[in-house]
């Protein structure tokens, strides 16, 4: 079966795996006291050397960029700024109240919204009030997302001296046509002062982030951006289909679609653009993700120490996770909580010295065992079946990674799964067959619950 085959039959609605249970089968948290018992107990019991990682969510922008599916808050009054730092650090002194001893910071990710929104003093009030009571580990990995227009020498100064080393930017295309239907006019020469910028700082790691399938994507137009982009030698890129979800996404509805790509351009695109990056010297991390031989990332996955969590994939084994901000994640290696999604509902909830957590899942057993399966495949592209849990493996699993073994997507060696280099741009679909919620509760809504896995 050729490779476009393959995508053919297996570009259907599949979840992300930064979770797992995945979030549309979390639910309503009655209350925060087992929420927070939940993370006193996976505090306490979390590896103190490994330390903990936190994800900070800075929702505003300026302008809207119409594909986003990220929760975002749209204004040009930078007077936010200084009432949604208030909320976060009181929402940190919170979680540092329950902690019995100062919290080792191994990892920070500021993501958005865009980041840069924030003035750099404000990003420096932001992480010198977080850091003042905490130990920062000696391989501590700060990052932040960055938008190649705003991402000023300040920010840039700033962040470096608070002790940040990988930058990502949102490039998406570069192709006038699409960044107008986008909304995100972005000169390719903006992108390349801004990384030269960041190295000029001192930064080690910058990742662009581009997007497959928006609308009046052409392949000429992707042979483009690829060739623009690679002698800037970004050390990682995140190449992303783009997840067209209009009852989710107001903002994408603005599109029409006749102007989108069609499954089998799509498709092409796709293939040429992984076809330019391992031509260049990148490497297939899975999901999406491209690095360097000489990034931290390709080099976490070839000695076994890659982790995924809401961050995406991370060069760290630090599965305690604090998210603070509008909409931010916690996973505390056993329970998982996720803040108020509305402004409104975070800052009355902070205002009111209550936690903003409003839904989340607590793991059993088997939940922790498929989760490691996912992980393991995910991550280190290989996993090793284990007897428990035999039945559901019998009548869920197997029959699903038999399948794609036929596929040449994998091979079942004994009681290793060991993922194919085919079988690399399928990770997701891999993933799947270890999913017992998607399974057990064949849910017919999948369509409108996840995006499709190419």
């Amino acid at each position: 079966m050729s490779i476009e085959q393959l995508i053919e039959k297996y570009n259907y609605p599949t979840p992300r795996y930064t979770s797992y249970p995945t979030v549309p089968y979390w639910y309503d948290l009655e209350g925060t006291r087992v929420w927070t018992e939940a993370f006193k107990k996976g505090f306490q019991a979390h590896n103190r050397q490994a330390g903990i990682s936190l994800y900070i969510h800075l929702p505003f922008c300026e302008s809207l960029c119409t594909y986003c599916a990220c929760n975002k808050k749209i204004t040009s009054n930078h007077s936010v700024e200084e009432e949604y730092i208030d909320a976060l650090l009181k929402e940190w002194n919170m979680y540092f109240s329950l902690m019995e001893e100062k919290p080792v910071i191994r990892e920070i990710h500021l993501g958005g919204g865009t980041p840069t929104f924030f003035s750099p003093a404000n990003l420096q009030r932001l992480i010198g009030s977080l850091l003042k009571d905490a130990i920062v580990h000696p391989q501590h990995a700060f990052s932040v997302e960055g938008h190649p227009n705003n991402t000023t020498n300040e920010h840039l100064s700033v962040l470096y001296q608070s002790g940040f080393r990988r930058i990502s930017f949102g490039v998406q295309d570069i192709d006038p046509v699409v960044q107008r239907a986008i909304n995100r006019i972005q000169p390719i020469e903006n992108v390349s002062r801004v990384t030269e910028a960041a190295r000029r700082a001192g930064f080690t790691s910058v990742n662009y982030d581009l997007i497959y399938g928006l609308p009046f994507q052409t392949l000429a137009g992707e042979e483009k951006t690829m060739n623009a982009i690679i002698p800037l030698q970004p050390d990682r890129i995140a190449f992303y289909s783009y997840a067209h979800v209009p009852w989710k996404m107001k903002a994408q509805r603005l599109f029409d679609e006749n102007d989108l790509p069609d499954a089998k351009l799509k498709t092409k695109i796709y293939l040429l653009g992984r076809q330019m990056l391992t031509n260049a010297g990148y490497h297939d991390i899975g999901m999406d993700h491209f690095a360097l031989p000489s990034d931290e990332l390709y080099l976490s996955m070839q000695n076994g120490s890659l982790h995924r969590n809401f961050m995406g994939y991370t060069t760290l084994q630090s599965p305690f996770l604090l998210g603070l901000g509008v909409s931010a994640i916690s996973d505390t290696g056993a329970a998982y909580a996720q803040n108020h999604r509305e402004l409104e509902n975070y800052y009355r909830t902070v205002n009111a010295s209550e936690f903003a957590v409003f839904k989340g899942y607590f793991t059993d057993e088997a939940d922790q065992a498929f989760k490691k399966y996912i992980l393991d495949i995910a991550c280190q592209g290989r996993t090793l079946l284990q007897s428990q849990f035999q039945s559901l493996l019998d009548e869920y699993t197997l029959p699903s990674l038999k399948g794609l073994e036929e596929d040449g997507l994998l091979m079942i060696q004994g009681n290793e799964v060991k993922v194919t280099p085919t079988g690399r741009q399928f990770i997701r679909i891999i993933c799947q067959a270890f999913d017992m919620k998607f399974h057990l509760e064949k849910s017919s809504q999948a369509a409108t619950m996840f995006s499709k896995s190419i």
